[in-house]
């Protein structure tokens, strides 16, 4: 048996993971003294509020090499092929820590592939994996197409406010302040070194939106994968957005809400597109 394997920074809905076969590790939140379990109890919109309205800046918290360690062992056992996508090691240190696990159970059909990307690309690698396990490919044919697969998924979003970044330690406050009283729009894309990389800085949504597009035209869309559009919280800058995708023909499936893990660090009102180039 092959089993495919991600966490909950791939914004995989519980449900949804588990009708595709899919098994999902959730990772924990912090704010303040309380601790929520992503997916499980508490919703992402409920998150979302708590990142506007609580005066403590939330924290992520990767799985613990245990829980990595309790699977891995179970996957031995049972003589399973088990392949985990993780979130890109240029954002967590999850996949070090999987790497770990998989050291301390000395199982060799034990995959981890580094994904260097986050949130639904990983779902679309996921979900790729399956569908291939699906028609029969053995375990190390599916992680050499999947390596292979993982540089042609593209995120690119649009960020409504600087003020997260920047409460996360990765925008100076004082340069934040600044960009937010300019109604500056950052576009970024999950880089090909698995980090967060600025396309462009944009005055206003609708510029926003524009820029995230010329970036989207430089690109041959593999229309073999789907195309998501995604948001954080608040859907009106998506539904805007998505009214151009329809508008140049791009065929898209139903709107995305990222999660937590990528969350945190984008604030609300963020909105982009996930897809796959040729």
């Amino acid at each position: 048996m092959i089993r495919i394997l991600v966490d909950s920074s791939s914004d995989y809905l519980v449900e949804e993971a588990l009708n595709n076969n899919i098994e999902m590790i959730p990772i924990s939140i912090t704010v303040g003294e309380c601790t929520y379990i992503d997916g499980q109890n508490i919703t992402r919109n409920d998150f979302f509020e708590l990142l506007i309205n609580s005066r403590e800046f939330p924290k992520t918290s990767q799985p613990s090499p245990q829980i990595f360690l309790d699977i891995f062992e179970d996957a031995k056992q049972k003589g399973d092929d088990l392949i985990y996508i993780a979130l890109s090691s240029g954002l967590s240190g999850t996949y070090q820590t999987a790497m770990m696990a998989k050291n301390m159970v000395g199982y060799e059909n034990i995959y981890i592939i580094d994904s260097l990307t986050a949130t639904f690309a990983i779902k679309v690698m996921a979900d790729h994996a399956r569908a291939l396990v699906g028609q029969g490919v053995s375990a190390p044919e599916i992680v050499f197409r999947i390596e292979a697969l993982k540089s042609h998924v593209k995120v690119l979003a649009a960020l409504d406010t600087l003020e997260y970044l920047a409460k996360g330690g990765r925008l100076n406050k004082g340069v934040a302040a600044i960009g937010n009283l300019a109604n500056i729009k950052p576009v970024i894309a999950l880089s090909g070194d698995g980090g967060i990389s600025v396309l462009g800085k944009a005055l206003g949504r609708n510029k926003a939106g524009s820029l995230v597009l010329q970036h989207l035209h430089q690109f041959t869309i593999d229309d073999s994968f789907p195309i998501y559009p995604i948001y954080s919280y608040g859907t009106v800058n998506c539904e805007r957005f998505e009214e151009h995708l329809k508008a140049e023909n791009f065929s898209i499936e139903e709107r995305r809400q990222i999660g937590p893990t990528i969350g945190t660090h984008i604030g609300p009102e963020a909105f982009g597109v996930i897809f796959v180039s040729k």
